[in-house]
């Protein structure tokens, strides 16, 4: 939803409101019940408010323990299931041989 700017046209206060683009536009003051005017904004900018951006701060942060043991895990059945396979077919060719 967009942000639009208000201005009281009785007693001057400003403010931002969000609101759908369907609604109809705010027309009295919650400050004072006066006439409101809506101003002309930038619109949907993207606005950067603080003390800045970094690329560290989105950086995804490194991976725990258990996320490393999983990898390992994985990389050990892997090496016995190829153990496993490969021993199966050398006991199979040697027993039909004899």
């Amino acid at each position: 939803m967009p942000t639009y700017d208000y201005a009281c046209q009785d007693c001057e206060h400003r403010f931002e409101h969000f609101q759908s683009m369907t609604s109809d536009p705010l027309s009295t003051c919650p400050a004072c019940q006066g006439r409101l005017k809506r101003l002309i904004g930038t619109g949907g900018a993207l606005i950067f408010k603080g003390s800045g951006f970094y690329c560290t701060d989105y950086k995804k942060p490194s991976p725990d323990k258990k996320v490393e043991r999983a990898k390992e895990a994985a990389k050990q059945v892997k090496e016995s299931t190829a153990a496993a396979s490969s021993g199966t077919s050398t006991s199979g060719s040697s027993g039909s041989a004899a």
